[in-house]
């Protein structure tokens, strides 16, 4: 009964809620590397939402890792940002740890964004040949007097390529945020019996939440987004300005940091500088890497990638002290040993597949995704309005703001538009609060970004951590956790005003740290127990 009813429910393409009933399985063996239980399921979904005559169909590979605690309250879907980026393995990777921030009584789902990973994975070309080119082209807009102008020439030339040779003809207008939220809403009516959303969303997550909040606002239960994108640039600016605007700042905080934390815990101190003196020398270094890229590996170390290694440093504290011993060897060493050092670094991100073609797979779904869902396009020549665009990137960031500035080359220029683009306000009063979480200095997605946007949600309350990083969940702190399980288990928000503190940088303190800290407040069950152990181990 149930097979043909699944299949009558296809056909038709009726309403989710109707056909519920995933036929939840064992994951293919190997497809994850991790010891927790988790089970995969299909759902079939319409392809294009504004033509809901038609019988064109996308598959959606669900993974779920079941509530430690049973009966599960409930569906919690993820996304951890983007756009661009798959979700269903980092899901796995970090199930562990968010089910024990949950506490353990919601079932964890995701899968794999349109355009992405396992659905409809956006295309430019598969010829290795231009691959090689496109990756090659990627340069910082401060490499050179005419790397603005290449970029822009590059972003018309790669929207030729994916056209004539990509699957975006058939692909590219069905990937936007808009879709992706309506998707969501599907899995929620299919798998829990209320047909409500519960999701938490981090970094571009944010923006896919916000435009889920404000497109079926009365369907909300529960929602979390951490570190937080601007909705409205990233919507309908030329560039994501507001996102950028303490990339500097957090960058300045490293150094500061490290004099605080003292020779013991950071390299760079060791030197007998100051915390001025020592980011004055890695601005220097980044010039002298301008004027002279070195060999590294297989691959090119030129300003792009000196620029890009330190922005992801800024993503978590944890990463700090390992990188202020590569600033340390780098700045403060010979030609010679540059070399070496970075043969051996670029090698080992060669082998983990951060870096080539593999990694490029990502660049290709966030154009796709990302400008598709523009509302915006710069004149299609490189003139006054582009300069003008590209200047304010610099002034926003110097550390990211030309890194970035091949996006909007491309944006300006891209082929398609995607079908549906979320148009209001995000000024909702959803069906319950949502819980707005953010660090005080993320390089990545301000404080600001996060009140404005908790502004727009009617009700909706702020998690505030005095910490350095993207999203809350790379600042681990006891305050934090107890407002995350608090909001999950009955909704409750932090009170208006409150602050909680981090750790300071270079302690290496962890949510392991953090759940040594509570294990014994409360968490007494075995299934909870087990939860522990996962993370600890």
């Amino acid at each position: 009964m149930q097979t043909i009813l699944s299949g009558l429910c296809l056909a038709a393409l009726a309403p989710a809620a109707a056909c519920s009933g995933i036929q939840w399985r064992a994951c293919p063996e190997g497809e994850f590397n991790t010891t927790v239980a988790v089970q995969c399921g299909t759902l079939r979904v319409p392809l294009d939402y504004t033509q809901p005559d038609s019988s064109k169909t996308l598959d959606l590979e669900l993974v779920k890792i079941p509530a430690a605690v049973q009966p599960s309250r409930g569906s919690i879907q993820l996304n951890f940002g983007g756009p661009g980026q798959p979700t269903r393995q980092d899901a796995v990777a970090l199930g562990p740890l968010l089910q024990v921030l949950s506490g353990g009584e919601h079932d964890l789902l995701a899968f794999d964004p349109r355009g992405t990973g396992k659905t409809a994975r956006f295309v430019c070309t598969a010829d290795t040949y231009y691959i090689g080119q496109m990756i090659a082209e990627m340069r910082s807009g401060d490499d050179s007097d005419t790397a603005l102008r290449r970029l822009w020439e590059r972003g018309r030339v790669d929207g030729r390529i994916c056209q004539q040779q990509g699957n975006g003809n058939t692909t590219a207008e069905f990937i936007g945020t808009a879709f992706v939220a309506r998707d969501m809403m599907r899995v929620a009516e299919a798998v829990d019996p209320d047909g409500l959303l519960r999701y938490w969303g981090f970094s571009y997550g944010t923006t896919l939440g916000a435009t889920l909040a404000a497109m079926f606002p009365e369907k909300v239960d529960k929602m979390i987004i951490d570190g937080v994108q601007n909705p409205h640039d990233y919507y309908h600016s030329h560039a994501d300005f507001e996102e950028w605007s303490d990339m500097d700042s957090s960058f300045s905080t490293f150094f500061t940091s490290c004099i605080s934390a003292g020779p013991s815990k950071c390299a760079l101190a060791r030197l007998g500088k100051t915390a001025a003196a020592l980011e004055a020398d890695v601005w220097a270094y980044f010039d002298t890497i301008r004027a002279r890229p070195l060999a590294a590996g297989t691959s090119i170390f030129d300003l792009l990638a000196v620029k890009s290694f330190a922005v992801e440093q800024l993503r978590s504290t944890a990463f700090w002290p390992e990188f202020a011993e590569l600033l340390a060897a780098l700045v403060y060493s010979t030609e010679a040993q540059q070399r070496a050092y970075l043969d051996a670094l670029m090698s080992q991100l060669e082998s983990e597949k951060l870096l080539g073609p593999a990694a490029f797979d990502g660049v290709q779904s966030l154009f796709g995704i990302h400008c598709g869902d523009r509302t915006v396009r710069l004149p299609a020549e490189f003139g006054e309005e582009a300069e003008a665009t590209f200047e304010r990137l610099r002034k926003t960031s110097r550390l990211i703001g030309d890194n970035v500035a091949h996006i909007t080359a491309h944006c300006a220029q891209w082929p398609w538009r995607a079908k549906e683009t979320y148009m209001g306000d995000f000024k909702v009063k959803t069906r319950r609060p949502v819980l707005v979480a953010s660090n005080t200095r993320d390089g990545f997605t301000p404080l600001r970004s996060a009140m404005n946007v908790s502004e727009g949600l009617e009700g909706s309350g702020l998690l505030v951590v005095n910490g350095t990083g993207h999203a809350v969940l790379n600042t681990p702190s006891v305050c934090s956790f107890k407002a995350i399980a608090a909001y999950w288990k009955n909704g409750t928000l932090p009170a208006p005003g409150a602050v909680c503190e981090s750790a300071p940088a270079f302690d290496g303190y962890s949510w392991a740290n953090v759940i040594e800290e509570t294990k014994a407040a409360g968490l007494g069950s075995p299934e909870k127990r087990e939860l522990y152990r996962r993370v600890l181990r």
